[in-house]
């Protein structure tokens, strides 16, 4: 994807995006997130060989890893888990929305006794 044409998907000029293309501007978390969105690749993709902490959300923080919460921050980092949460956040209706998840539990539970 050219500059122009990740410019215009994000409302930014080609020249914001060679800024940040060149380290001459920082990329916020949401504009990162955006910019994820608008190549379709999930946002570990950008953190790939990145090092890993040793502070105190390593040490037990938020998801441990290896633990529940990181396998779900895992998966919603993934290109399949991002487009899910994108389509579920479009559905307005909560009874449509408690049947997705009736189903997919479903779905999972049948998966656990195979």
């Amino acid at each position: 994807m050219s500059q122009e044409k990740l410019g215009e998907a994000l409302g930014l000029t080609f020249q914001q995006i060679q800024k940040y293309e060149k380290g001459a501007n920082r990329i916020s978390a949401s504009r990162l997130q955006q910019i994820s969105g608008a190549l379709n690749i999930p946002l570990a993709y950008f953190f790939k060989g990145a090092p890993v902490s040793d502070g105190p959300a390593a040490q037990g923080g938020l998801a441990e890893a290896g633990s529940e919460e990181s396998y779900f921050s895992d998966f919603v980092m993934t290109s399949e888990g991002l487009s899910l949460n994108r389509a579920f956040a479009r559905i307005s209706d909560p009874k449509v929305r408690k049947r997705i998840i009736d189903l997919v539990t479903a779905l999972a539970e049948g998966e656990e006794s195979v």
